[in-house]
């Protein structure tokens, strides 16, 4: 486990995940929200962000934590693990509430309020997003290691067992 990514649903706990992941096996971390945001609200590029994100991926060891569907694809074939985290709806828009002022490490800004846009994009993400994911998990099954959590609970649980060396 060298090369992974972490999917998932705005508010699941990706960056969490990742972060506690990368305390746990050394490996340096990208959050791509904080590659594709400026800390003035605006974004680079599309092709700065994949100029990055290849870059990034030719790395012999990574976690890339985020979804970005449009790259999905590529960080599929260059990875070896996945883990996808599918949580209830309900429980990514509790979430993505509860970080509402916290500072973070995967956002180069503090979220000051919680915009109806982006819980809609939640709320929509089971319907849009989950099935083109699902459809690549089954595309690349055969040669990556794949690991869907339906809770947070089942997240925690596999970095406790993986660091008991219980894998």
């Amino acid at each position: 486990m060298e090369k992974i990514i972490v999917i998932g649903c705005p508010g699941a706990g990706k960056s969490t995940f990742a972060q506690k992941l990368e305390k746990l096996i050394n490996i340096p971390l990208y959050h791509l929200d904080m590659i594709w945001h400026k800390p003035d609200r605006t974004n680079i590029s599309k092709d700065e962000f994949d100029k990055k994100v290849g870059e990034i991926i030719k790395q012999d060891k990574w976690i890339i934590d985020g979804n970005y569907q449009r790259t999905l694809e590529m960080r599929f074939k260059a990875c070896d693990t996945i883990f996808l985290m599918d949580l209830p709806v309900e429980l990514c828009i509790e979430g993505a509430k509860g970080r509402i002022g916290k500072k973070r490490g995967d956002l180069p800004w503090l979220e000051e309020s919680f915009d109806k846009e982006f819980e809609q994009f939640i709320l929509d993400f089971p319907k849009e997003k989950l099935p083109k994911i699902y459809e690549l998990l089954e595309k690349y099954k055969d040669n990556k290691n794949i690991i869907i959590f339906k809770s947070r609970e089942e997240a925690d649980k596999y970095l406790q067992n993986y660091n008991k060396g219980d894998e």
